[in-house]
């Protein structure tokens, strides 16, 4: 395992140096944030032991906290998968994929943060125009979706997750009705609608389209029994960034050798790249300043938590208990006496924290004489 810092250290001035003029704010925040994620040479955090009898205190280097760090947010994810699973309805859910053309792919690029909203907002479109007009379901739908920008490969790849119950809410007659099957909807009248409507709203914004667009898009639809295991395995790509530090094999040479699972075949395989290019496949993914990646609508948007509940409490369903509890986050130990430890002061400077350890160290060599 390589860590991201050292390939970001070692190649980040080719990085700049080759794409500086493809590089957004948002990328360079990011490069400089991960660079110094858990740095030695950057703040500490004071921390102090919670036993009486140790009180022992160090200090320990920051997170950077970035939603794109392989290192950081793994509680942040568990509790968004924790959140998710306590919302379950009695339904059978679907995985929905909404994917743009190769296409569209540079125009989604250029122009990220509005093609990426009129792909979130055609994606619920079309999915609560079909719920409300499906004769078994005929009523409100809710669902969640999630924006991917990244393939197996890292390569650039814009494509929306939604995880979706196979229930309504009809708002007249207040009926809970469910659809069973292997599909939901029909996935090609799903990408018909679906392109009609996103290609609507690209010249209605004023981008222009590629007469090289097809006619034929990819919507993917199937059954994944109760959800959980389709929100376990999203949840765990939402944050830490696109790859993991275990799966960087080796840097030598200036390349970077990397392993990912192949989608269609199921096998693993390897990748060696320039080392400016690898960082160039990581910082493509890091989407614009502030733009929400995760979005609920209908039934389970953030806002309808005691509808939720009173649909478990009529329809008596409980989510495993298990997932109704959000973990704790895991905390510091002592490295003397195994206690937790407390946090007393935080992004204190490196030369400040050697400071105050001469300072300790003379205290109690004082105090033993």
């Amino acid at each position: 395992m390589i860590p991201l810092s050292k390939i970001i250290t070692e190649f980040e001035n080719r990085y700049f140096d080759k794409y500086n003029q493809s590089i957004l704010p948002s990328h360079k925040n990011a490069i400089q944030v991960m660079k110094n994620c858990r740095f030695e040479a950057g703040p500490h955090m004071l921390v102090q032991c919670s036993d009486p009898e140790c009180q022992e205190y160090s200090f320990i280097p920051h997170s950077c906290g970035h939603r794109n760090c392989p290192h950081c947010q793994s509680h942040e994810g568990q509790q968004w998968i924790d959140n998710q699973l306590s919302k379950q309805l009695p339904a059978e859910y679907y995985l929905i994929t909404f994917t743009l053309p190769s296409q569209l792919r540079d125009l989604a690029w250029q122009n990220q943060k509005l093609v990426y909203t009129l792909f979130f907002f055609c994606v619920q479109d079309v999915l609560k125009t079909f719920t409300k007009n499906d004769k078994k379901l005929y009523g409100e739908a809710g669902f969640t979706t999630i924006l991917h920008t990244h393939s197996r490969e890292l390569n650039f790849h814009p494509h929306i997750h939604v995880v979706i119950p196979g229930g309504s809410i009809n708002a007249k007659s207040r009926l809970w009705r469910v659809k069973t099957g292997k599909y939901l909807f029909s996935h090609k009248a799903l990408a018909k609608v679906f392109r009609a409507k996103l290609l609507k709203e690209l010249v209605d914004n004023q981008l222009q389209v590629p007469r090289s667009c097809p006619l034929k898009w990819v919507v993917d639809c199937k059954n994944v029994g109760n959800g959980d295991k389709a929100l376990i395995y999203l949840g765990r790509y939402l944050y830490k960034g696109v790859i993991q530090e275990k799966d960087i094999l080796k840097c030598e040479n200036g390349e970077v050798t990397f392993r990912y699972t192949d989608s269609k075949t199921r096998t693993t395989k390897f990748k060696a790249v320039k080392g400016e290019y690898f960082l160039w496949m990581l910082m493509q993914h890091v989407l614009p300043r502030g733009f929400r990646k995760v979005r609920s609508y209908g039934f389970l948007h953030p806002c309808s938590k005691k509808l939720i509940q009173l649909l478990q409490l009529i329809l008596h369903f409980n989510p495993v208990q298990m997932y109704k509890k959000i973990r704790e986050k895991a905390g510091i130990v002592c490295k003397c006496c195994g206690a937790k430890i407390e946090i007393l002061r935080t992004m204190i400077p490196k030369k400040e924290a050697k400071q105050l350890v001469l300072m300790d160290i003379l205290t109690r060599r004082n105090y033993v004489m």
